[in-house]
């Protein structure tokens, strides 16, 4: 076997370019605030500007998911790397605001082709036994990116000015689209007929997988900023120990996707996925006694053990519950994937932000933990309901 038609090849490929997307996304977190203020933009309009990215995350995961069965991978991965390379030479090159949402509309559009089609192709190429490992893999490379994003791009805003960053990243993603280009990727997508969208929400495992994914990706994304909020307010730490806090997090993220993936391949993706609600619904009453940064640190790690333990085995029982709906329709099913996680990155901090008001921190969690429990016994429910899986 060539490296063109390397299984290896495409992992690396798929990790860098989900690597590149990350890092396109978050060192937008420095620098568009400050090139907003610099054209006039309000504190409402900045928000508006970093909200519009879901908006076409939302629209296009899907559909993109479709596409990508029909006509195959290839295509779509390449035109969505370009996209993203263009969406970030807008940025650089926005003189007013309209400029900066057209590139962050653009933006997430190639975040969605790139995700869904990215995981899709892997679900074509390994089997499932396997997957577990490649999608912790693939998680690793990009939590990675989340770690270094916020802190590249500010370094490189400072000492080579508004369009450094931007246009290093560009780079990176033409790179990865050329990478695409040269892969040969075997049609494992046309052994199959494509599922309709309509029969993939009606089975059961995939809802209910979907449902796991909501509520991950809304944990997270309303864990970060109430977590800040309550380690500023009530443990009166500065924002170098908070970022100290997230930062212990985020290795531990990266260290326990590999291994969730692997323990996923080898006890199943769902038990896994189950096991890691349960973790996750225990932890989040735990972050409320928080009482020193140390503590803080503690909790911190062992909070973003249990969510890796959530989304790395979710992305494998996605495709496993793709295949009792008969066919491997992995574009749909990764774009529904997509679509629930951007859901809950949406809806998580709105909740939790009207939550801390009422509640206070403590409380949130402690509320907040039952959802992980109601969505395990969902995936029960889901798996007594749906067909026996069948791999493909």
């Amino acid at each position: 076997m060539s490296l063109r038609t390397s299984r290896a090849a495409a992992v690396a490929l798929v990790t860098f370019a989900t690597f590149t997307d990350i890092v396109a996304y978050s060192i937008a977190v420095p620098v568009l605030p400050d090139m907003s203020r610099r054209l006039g933009a309000s504190p409402t309009m900045i928000g508006l500007l970093f909200a519009s990215f879901g908006v076409t995350v939302l629209g296009v995961s899907v559909p993109m998911g479709a596409v990508s069965d029909r006509i195959g991978r290839k295509g779509p991965l390449v035109g969505g790397l370009i996209a993203l390379s263009a969406s970030t030479v807008l940025f650089a090159f926005a003189e007013r605001l309209p400029g900066l949402f057209a590139a962050r509309l653009v933006q997430g559009a190639a975040d969605a082709v790139t995700w869904v089609v990215g995981f899709a192709l892997l679900a074509d190429l390994f089997k499932p036994a396997e997957r577990g490992r490649v999608m912790g893999l693939v998680m690793a490379g990009t939590t990675f990116g989340f770690m270094i994003g916020p802190t590249l791009g500010g370094w490189l805003y400072e000492t080579g000015g508004m369009r450094v960053p931007f246009l290093s990243v560009a780079a990176l993603a033409l790179v990865a689209a050329v990478g695409f280009v040269w892969l040969k990727i075997p049609p494992t997508h046309a052994e199959h007929e494509t599922v309709p969208i309509r029969a993939m929400l009606r089975v059961p495992a995939v809802a209910a997988c979907a449902a796991a994914v909501v509520v991950g990706g809304g944990t997270i994304a309303m864990f970060e900023p109430m977590l800040s909020l309550f380690l500023a307010s009530a443990i009166h730490l500065g924002p170098a120990r908070v970022g100290l806090v997230f930062g212990s997090g985020a290795v531990a993220s990266a260290l326990v996707h590999p291994l969730a993936g692997r323990l996923a391949d080898r006890w199943g993706s769902r038990r896994l996925t189950m096991s890691g609600l349960v973790a996750m619904a225990c932890m989040l009453p735990a972050l409320g006694q928080i009482w020193s940064f140390e503590s803080a640190v503690v909790f911190s790690v062992l909070n973003a053990a249990a969510v890796a333990i959530v989304v790395t085995p979710s992305l494998a029982y996605m495709a496993e519950a793709t295949s009792a709906a008969g066919a491997g329709s992995f574009g749909v099913a990764y774009g529904l994937y997509n679509f629930a996680w951007a859901m809950g990155l949406l809806v998580g901090p709105a909740a939790g932000g009207f939550l801390y008001e009422r509640l206070g921190f403590e409380r949130l969690v402690l509320a907040w933990a039952p959802l992980a429990i109601a969505i395990t016994v969902l995936i029960l429910v889901a798996e007594r309901r749906s067909p026996r899986m069948r791999p493909l």
